[in-house]
């Protein structure tokens, strides 16, 4: 009976210790950086990887699919992931998926970069600053076997832009290129993806130490982290993420009202919405919904564009068009100031976004919404201008002259006439019977000068 109690004992409390130990089980946090690096993409994926630090995880997985993004947001983003306190691992994922351009960069400053089997990586020449500025000429990615690879090997460097295309050029090669010496990756094809916009599949990558794994999914990358030395602040560390718990980072209401500010349409739209709410209210105080609405859309407006890369130029052209259209429908200029507004509206607002890359762009039709719209307002004020000047008087005495009346009375000289409803002063040059029709000729005062009406 001892016995039994015995092992029925143990057997409790090996039960307890195998729970207690699921519940310790290392956590791996997931979240998902997908579209254009922008800023509410860096803030998620930097505010993730400082929970995750909190929470001491075992790893942070950065499961990316990216065309590419801004140079300040994917700085932002690579400068947090060499400052973590946790092992970050980007994995491209899932099969289709890429990592072009800005996504080589954070692939490469993380401390494992990993991809699905049909993912591919590079196209990293960056985009120029200044629209329109030459770019240095891509020779066609190798993203199909050796051959291809072996073909762009043999191409000629792209052609040199100038001087300004030449700096971005070599700063971006020697970011990456530091990048590679830190993780120890391929230093070589670092260079060749920003020059010729070199571009690997999978296992090309992994062949040409690009990469670190080739992962079907997230179970079998967790597989092949398990056991993997990684160094860390210049530590060694061992991954232990066989049996880990999987955490997704879920996008917050943070994330998402950062990526409706930030997307330039609606903070374009926002940031003009803004400028007239404050014009209407200052025309009409006391209505207070326009100053609000205003002072809202403004400041929103404002806050999106100074995360964006925006040209300053185009900024004030546009704030000069606003002003010149509302000159305009406040002191009809008959089209002078309506003209140069809009045109000036419309200059700023195509130079407005001082960068081309994709999804970042004001869209024409938009512009040439709010063109339409400011020019409607401010001519179709003007046009009621022209019509008010070419309408009679309807006040004050100039309107009195020409109506008519009837004496009141044999006169002349001096008598009495009933007009416009009441009974006046009248005077004429001519005898006047009484009950003859008269018409107002001018208006001294209170008495009317009167004449008969043939």
């Amino acid at each position: 009976m001892m016995r039994l109690r015995l092992l029925l004992n143990t057997a409790l409390l090996g039960a307890s210790i195998a729970a207690a130990g699921k519940g310790l089980a290392a956590q791996v946090w997931v979240v998902a950086l997908d579209g254009p690096v922008g800023p509410a993409s860096a803030d998620l994926v930097i505010r993730a990887i400082e929970d995750a630090e909190a929470a001491a995880a075992a790893a942070l997985v950065i499961r990316m699919d990216t065309p590419g993004g801004l140079d300040k947001s994917m700085r932002d983003l690579v400068k947090a992931i060499l400052a973590a306190e946790v092992p970050v691992v980007t994995y491209v994922s899932p099969d289709g998926a890429r990592a072009a351009s800005a996504g080589t960069y954070i692939a490469y400053a993380s401390h494992v970069a990993a991809m699905a089997p049909a993912t591919n990586i590079g196209s990293s020449t960056p985009v120029s600053l200044a629209p329109g500025a030459p770019q240095p000429v891509p020779n066609p990615p190798a993203s199909e076997g050796e051959d291809a690879e072996e073909e762009q090997a043999e191409a000629p460097p792209a052609a040199a832009g100038d001087a300004m295309t030449k700096k971005i050029v070599n700063d971006a090669v020697a970011y990456l290129q530091s990048l590679a010496e830190l993780r120890g990756r391929n230093i070589e094809w670092a260079e060749k993806t920003v020059r010729e916009g070199a571009n690997l599949r999978a296992s090309a990558a992994l062949e040409r130490n690009v990469i670190d794994l080739v992962a079907q999914d997230l179970g079998d990358l967790l597989n092949q982290l398990d056991g993997r030395t990684i160094t860390l602040n210049d530590e060694a560390r061992a991954l232990a993420t066989a049996d880990a718990e999987l955490v997704f980072v879920e996008a917050d209401w943070r994330h998402e009202l950062l990526s409706i500010i930030t997307d330039p349409s609606i903070a374009y739209g926002l940031l003009i919405i803004g400028v007239y709410g404050l014009i209407l209210e200052f025309y009409n105080p006391g209505m207070l919904f326009p100053a609000v609405t205003g002072v809202i859309c403004l400041l929103l407006g404002a806050y999106g564009l100074q995360m964006l890369p925006i040209n300053y130029a185009g900024l004030a052209l546009i704030l000069i068009g606003l002003g010149m259209l509302i000159a305009e429908a406040v002191t009809p200029t008959y089209g002078v100031l309506g003209v140069g507004g809009v045109v000036a509206f419309v200059a700023g607002s195509i130079m407005l976004m001082d960068t081309e890359v994709p999804g970042y762009q004001l869209p024409l039709p938009i512009i040439g919404g709010f063109a339409i719209a400011g020019a409607a307002i401010a001519f179709l004020v003007v046009g009621s201008a022209i019509r008010a000047r070419r309408q009679a008087v309807a006040t004050g005495p100039e309107s009195m002259v020409g109506g008519t009346g009837l004496a009141l009375q044999d006169f002349t000289g001096q008598g009495q006439v009933r007009a416009f409803g009441e009974v006046w002063q009248a005077q004429s040059d001519r005898p006047l019977a009484k009950g003859a029709k008269v018409r107002v000729t001018a208006v001294q005062g209170l008495v009317l000068t009167v004449e008969q009406e043939e």
